[in-house]
């Protein structure tokens, strides 16, 4: 396919396209990159170029692109049921996924409810916190906690409990007001500070507190910023102590990112006390393939809405709530878990640990991290000139070395899908530093 091709498809799409965290303006000067087919890791543009999605298009490939399993699951629910309203019906593809999610927390959590997206799902744990406060009489109970730099969506809810200024500041006179407290942070050693600081907000306000959400052991748009279990422990006795709801907003980390298949297992819980109070999950559930997002909770909390009066109840959907096709999606994923995907993916981490390793002595790296499937470094602004735009031009170089990436800042992280052999992790590392050497070189 000719340039004058790949442009019009550009021209067309930035003249009809309204594109998500784009500045559309910035976008006349560089366009949207047309991609025609995926396979397994790679996106091929027209012209046949092929870039490896090493940020699995936002993390949510987990298995790369037109995979098989997966098509033929939702190929087989298309033939037999497409959609059927979940209110007053069910169907087997949303019964078995709620079971199995709720067997892999022990029976802990369960009373499965179906979003469709991440943001959606937090509303409605958000809802469903307040509201079970209100059923049981502590209606007073209505404000929220978050992580400094935390990210929750972008919704009017979600921005409530988002501490990302770039996306938070122009709404912020529709949003709730929510007490925002220091994250840990790995990189700082400040996990004692962060638990004091929120001890002390508990201690004064747990009569108005409804609910601490926060990003298990890995907080996204702050920049991949990792943090221990030892901090989720000890925030789930707090929780507990102070009765405050515990939100765990699995939706990025959640499918096997960081190791287990929920985040929170690294915790180790023991009873189903040592489990948040919510947990979420999207992005990954689907392999990429159906948009769906997963709230559970507790028996508790799903006894406060049992009540014949309709106001008592929780009184959330969305058209296609439980889709069929997205739920066949999501257990032909948890088919693979069920399989040993785990297993498999701490092998492609430590072949990714292994080719990445020489960048931490680079003198523009610092804080080289991974958390199983994670991996993320800091360029250190003390040892390279200021590169203006730095993380659009490390997008477009890498695209010069077959690498589709979109760093976060000045933080280059890496999410792949769970197709990395050792020469695919040798391919990425080298590809990355060959783009930062060309952008700070350039710079």
């Amino acid at each position: 396919m000719s340039e004058a091709v790949r442009q019009d498809w550009q021209r067309r799409s930035l003249a009809a396209v309204w594109h998500p965290c784009t500045q559309m303006a910035r976008a006349q000067d560089v366009p949207p990159l047309p991609i025609a087919r995926g396979e397994g890791p790679w996106l091929f543009d027209h012209e046949g170029r092929r870039y490896f999605d090493a940020n699995s298009s936002w993390w949510v490939n987990l298995f790369g692109h037109a995979d098989r399993g997966l098509n033929d699951a939702i190929k087989r629910q298309l033939d037999t049921l497409p959609h059927v309203m979940l209110a007053g019906c069910t169907h087997e593809p949303a019964v078995r996924l709620a079971e199995r999610l709720s067997a892999r927390t022990g029976g802990a959590l369960g009373h499965l409810f179906f979003g469709s997206d991440g943001a959606s799902a937090v509303e409605i744990a958000l809802k469903q916190s307040f509201h079970s406060w209100r059923n049981r009489g502590r209606a007073d109970k209505r404000e929220f906690v978050c992580l400094r730099h935390g990210y929750h969506g972008e919704t009017i809810g979600a921005l409530a409990v988002t501490d990302v200024a770039i996306f938070r500041d122009a709404y912020d006179p529709l949003l709730m007001r929510s007490h925002i407290v220091t994250s840990p942070d790995q990189r700082l050693g400040n996990e004692a500070q962060a638990l004091a600081e929120m001890r002390a907000l508990l201690a004064e306000r747990h009569a108005q507190l409804a609910a601490v959400i926060v990003e298990p052991l890995v907080q996204g748009a702050a920049g991949m910023s990792m943090y221990g279990p030892s901090y989720l422990k000890a925030l789930r006795a707090l929780c507990t102590e102070f009765e405050v709801h515990l939100i765990a907003d699995e939706i990025a980390v959640g499918c096997g990112r960081t190791g287990t298949f929920f985040a929170w297992e690294q915790t180790a819980p023991a009873a189903k006390g040592d489990w948040p109070d919510f947990l979420l999950l999207s992005k990954g559930i689907t392999g990429g393939t159906m948009a769906l997002s997963l709230v559970l909770t507790t028996d508790e909390v799903y006894q406060a809405f049992w009540s014949q009066d309709v106001t008592r109840g929780f009184l959330h959907s969305h058209s296609y709530t439980g889709n069929p096709l997205a739920c066949a999606a999501a257990n032909a994923v948890l088919d693979r878990f069920d399989a040993g995907q785990l297993e498999r993916n701490q092998q492609q981490a430590a072949w990714l640990a292994e080719a990445f390793a020489p960048l931490a002595a680079d003198p523009r790296v610092r804080h080289l991290r991974q958390r199983g499937m994670i991996l993320a470094f800091d360029i250190d602004p003390a040892t390279t000139a200021p590169v203006e735009r730095f993380a659009e031009k490390f997008h477009l170089a890498a695209r010069r070395h077959e690498l589709l990436i979109r760093p976060i800042g000045q933080t280059v992280y890496l999410m792949p899908p769970y197709l990395i052999d050792e020469q695919a992790a040798r391919f990425l590392a080298q590809a990355v530093s060959a783009t930062l050497e060309e952008v700070v070189h350039a710079a």
